[in-house]
């Protein structure tokens, strides 16, 4: 029987970046053109798939997630790389007039054109979630930023765009693991040719380390998840030695 996989899975421009290890370390790394492509993929080995873009959902009334919220909190200076999301009926539409619209509607508060770009991406991945209970089983929310911060005990300095950002998160990953660069390298490689930033397998292999069981905890912020009209969580799962915030 094939060994189970542990995947961190990335939105990169109009792509989505998979690094997938085993219990051992590395495996492969893949690009999709949507997540149901993605989880066809690995249906049937992945115990468990951290994927960086919003998963519970709000309806109306305040916008704002407890997890988003946490998340600020421990990041410091990176805080501004957690974007509310639209409530769920504005990720379906495909006009940001639109979607503005009806967020400010729902919740009183303006939707900003940052986070309605990402709004295909929430909706593909609810639709998803809501169609395949196995699907909800394995997939879980997470943050590139906060799994940086969770390894490396301390909020990051520079964004992920800049050399200095790049070198940043990779000696946060040396740090948790002596074969991070090698990894990241053929994670890169085997993305080669394709229109994935670089920066964006940096953070699929984040979540990676994260999925897969290591050195830490699974831990959630918030602790205990409140979950949304659909039934799905509303957190954001990360590894550390100890939680982030109080538990």
């Amino acid at each position: 029987m094939a060994e189970p996989l542990y995947v961190g899975v990335d939105r990169s421009d109009e792509s989505w970046v998979a690094v997938a290890f085993t219990g051992d370390g590395f495996d492969h790394a893949s690009v999709f053109d949507s997540i149901g492509e993605c989880w066809s993929a690995y249906d049937e080995r992945a115990r468990r798939i951290l994927v960086g873009v919003p998963i519970g959902l709000v309806e109306s009334g305040e916008p704002d997630r407890r997890c988003d919220e946490l998340a600020r909190s421990v990041l410091g200076e990176r805080s501004a790389t957690i974007r509310t999301p639209p409530v769920r009926e504005a990720t379906r539409k495909q006009r940001y007039s639109t979607a503005n619209r009806v967020h400010r509607r729902k919740t009183g508060h303006e939707l900003s054109e940052q986070a309605f770009a990402r709004s295909d991406s929430l909706a593909r991945v609810d639709e998803l979630l809501q169609e395949l209970p196995e699907a909800a089983a394995a997939i879980r929310e997470s943050h590139p930023e906060v799994c940086f911060r969770a390894f490396g005990g301390e909020p990051l300095s520079y964004s992920k765009r800049t050399a200095g950002g790049y070198a940043e998160r990779m000696r946060v990953l040396a740090h948790y693991d002596r074969d991070a660069a090698p990894t990241v390298q053929k994670a890169a490689e085997a993305t080669g040719g394709t229109a994935v930033a670089v920066d964006d397998v940096l953070d699929a292999v984040a979540l990676a380390y994260t999925a897969q069981p290591g050195d830490g905890e699974l831990y959630t912020l918030p602790p205990e998840p409140p979950r949304d009209a659909a039934g799905l969580p509303m957190e954001i799962v990360y590894r550390a030695a100890s939680p982030l915030v109080e538990q």
